[in-house]
């Protein structure tokens, strides 16, 4: 680079800032921050949480990629950055002078469609903040996904940027054929190379108790080191069982974790599990690179410039490792980078630069021209084709290990709704030490794709392989259901077909819980008022009707027989769809329609609340359609009045929906 293009790059800054929860945002952001810097600005790409507000006009040009989690909040990483231009002591002039373009990921099955990234540039406009770009959006129910929204919308910006901040007559935007160098690469550590002694990956000598129906899967367990995680508590594992048959083609587990912290949390929160790779898929990377004979020397990160200040230079591309006792490329591979992902475009870009094959590297810069979008979709999301497959069918491409951390995406942690509540939050171990509980209700993703490929999982595979007793770093989440205490005495319509049933199991248990203490409460004011002579008011928790669906009775209908038990207890009333053990299929909109009298009773004359939980995609929708026929038929409404009766119970908070 010429001392022209530093000097012109040092005084053009772009800032690019996320808020993600599950990685996709991050993922965008990171694109486009490769994107900037091919039109040489000097860029930083973080979480919004890192940044202080007051430095965003510092830069020539901030862009903003957010997600909507729960309903239609802020991510987590970027909730501190959102309250901070929510004080209202900031003047309308507060960010006068900061240009910016902002990008929403979202999911149109919501009722609250990218809400996150709307209410984020309202509010930059209403503090003097300048749009030099209009808006994008993507959505996750769009045929090529996310893409489809983001990459025409990135092509045009692109466009815009090299307009609005043109590039002097000797420089010319960086090509997508010249490789970017990465800010940080990795090194052999010498001194743990002399002094530590190495690890071959073996995996764990734990016996896994599998108490599911039927032979235990013929699967190695994972490594049983403990990975470190920031925030996070440490979590036993004391059951792992499958709760449908053998013969049934879906294989769900239900999961008990107990930890020694007292950990409180809610209905709706989830738990985050961080999955480690598997030993044969990590063994076969390896192979495939010839990184065998360096797979297990200590390696670390260092700086691709020297004398850096690490205040400020971004930092490197996996976070959280100085805990680590040894870094090797097997526990990298293992354990940080996700080799099973499918690959975002920007793979083939970077990975067209390690082969010498001429059809190879034609065939991969072909997959980064936004004109073959639906044949990049045709080869990468609709087989569900991962990176390790792809680097198997291109075997030219020999990566670099140095740089794999840059080239490979990172092993981010899943989230499950937490299926336990009430009494089930608590048990007392063999000290009599009384340890929070956490249950988890798993679908192991397993299944035949279009190209009859097997596909998996990384982290239910992961689950499924785990041996009782495993010790594991997770984190609790607060969920998007927003559910408390002050709502017990309102009814609830719980929608959950399939594993959506885990949070409403939560809220059940929960809500019986309440129930009991309800109980004693007005045990005792009664008592109280007698002696006084003073009537009292019984106060209930509202009613509680249960939406389920399953294919079969004798499959997967999840907590059957709780269900029956509280029947009594708590007055729950279970509607559950066999969709498969009749002629005519049936789901839970098909009940809720059954059912109108009583949902239209709980959510209008009551004025209760419904949520909704379990698969994205058509049953949201499905859901929301009954709702509405209920209103229109049993309140006598036509159909706007109906829909406008549903919007404003989302107003109100009295409509939930956490999908996935």
């Amino acid at each position: 680079m010429s001392a022209d293009s530093i000097s012109h790059e040092s005084s053009r800054t772009a800032l690019i800032l996320y808020g993600s929860e599950t990685g996709n945002a991050q993922d965008v952001a990171e694109e486009l921050g490769r994107l900037l810097e091919r039109l040489h600005f000097l860029t930083r790409v973080t979480d919004m949480n890192s940044v202080d507000v007051s430095t965003l006009s510092l830069h020539t040009v901030a862009i903003f990629t957010t997600s909507t989690t729960g309903q239609g909040d802020i991510p987590t990483n970027a909730r501190a950055f959102w309250k901070s231009l929510l004080r209202r002591r900031l003047p309308a002039d507060y960010l006068q002078g900061v240009k910016f373009a902002a990008f929403g990921l979202g999911d149109s099955s919501y009722p609250k469609f990218n809400w996150a990234v709307r209410k984020l540039q309202k509010r930059l406009f209403q503090l003097g903040a300048r749009e030099i770009y209009p808006r994008g959006e993507a959505d996750e129910q769009h045929p090529e996904g996310s893409d489809g929204g983001y990459l025409p919308w990135s092509v045009e910006l692109r466009a815009h940027l090299l307009h609005k901040y043109p590039l002097p007559n000797n420089i010319s935007p960086i090509p997508d054929d010249v490789l970017l160098q990465p800010k940080w690469t990795l090194e052999v550590d010498k001194i743990s190379n002399a002094e530590r002694p190495t690890t071959n990956g073996n995996t764990s000598e734990l016996h896994s108790e599998y108490q599911g129906p039927g032979p235990p899967p013929n699967v190695a367990a994972p490594p049983n080191d403990l990975v470190p995680i920031p925030a996070s508590i440490k979590a036993t594992l004391t059951k792992n069982i499958r709760v449908t048959p053998p013969s049934h083609w879906q294989d769900a587990r239900h999961l008990t974790f107990v930890t020694e912290s007292s950990v409180d949390y809610l209905p709706g929160d989830v738990l985050t599990i961080f999955p480690k790779n598997s030993s044969e898929d990590v063994e076969r990377f390896l192979q495939l690179m010839g990184w065998v004979s360096q797979a297990d020397k200590p390696i670390q990160f260092v700086p691709t410039t020297a004398s850096v200040d690490l205040q400020t230079y971004p930092p490197p591309p996996i976070p959280n490792l100085l805990p680590y006792p040894q870094l090797t490329l097997r526990s990298l591979l293992t354990n940080y980078l996700d080799i099973t992902s499918i690959p975002r475009r920007s793979f083939f870009s970077i990975i067209s630069h390690f082969t010498n094959d001429v059809m190879h590297k034609e065939r991969l810069i072909e997959f980064t021209n936004p004109e073959y979008i639906d044949e990049l979709y045709d080869y990468t999301t609709r087989p569900r084709r991962s990176i390790l497959e792809v680097l198997q069918e291109f075997e030219s491409v020999k990566i670099p290990w140095q740089c794999v951390a840059t080239v490979i995406p990172l092993l981010r942690g899943r989230q499950f709704s937490i299926a336990s509540g009430g009494p089930l939050k608590t048990s007392i171990n063999d000290d009599m030490i009384q340890q929070t509980k956490i249950e988890l209700l798993v679908a192991i993703v397993k299944y035949r794709t279009v190209i009859k490929k097997i596909r998996e999982g990384v982290c239910t595979r992961y689950l499924a392989t785990l041996p009782i007793g495993s010790l594991l770093n997770v984190t609790i989440q607060q969920g998007g259901l927003g559910i408390s205490k002050a709502e017990a005495n309102k009814p609830v319509v719980m929608i959950g077909p399939g594993t959506g049933v885990a949070p409403m199991r939560s809220l059940i248990w929960e809500r019986f819980a309440w129930s009991e203490q309800l109980k004693i409460q007005q045990k005792n004011a009664s008592t109280a008022a007698t002696n006084i002579n003073s009537p009292t008011h019984p106060i209930r928790v509202g009613e509680n009707v249960l939406f389920f669906g399953c294919r079969n009775r004798t499959s997967d209908n999840f907590f059957a027989q709780e269900w029956a038990d509280l029947e009594d207890q708590l007055g729950l009333k279970v509607f559950t769809a066999f969709s498969r053990d009749q002629k005519q299929k049936v789901y839970v909109q098909d009940l809720v329609r059954e059912q109108s009298e009583t949902v239209f009773r709980l959510l209008h004359d009551q004025q209760g609340i419904v949520y909704i939980c379990g698969s994205s995609g058509k049953m949201p929708q499905a859901v929301r359609e009954a709702l509405i026929e209920v209103f229109e038929r049993e309140g006598m409404f036509d159909r706007s009045i109906a829909e406008g009766y549903l919007l404003r119970m989302e107003k109100e908070g009295r409509y939930k929906q956490e999908t996935w």
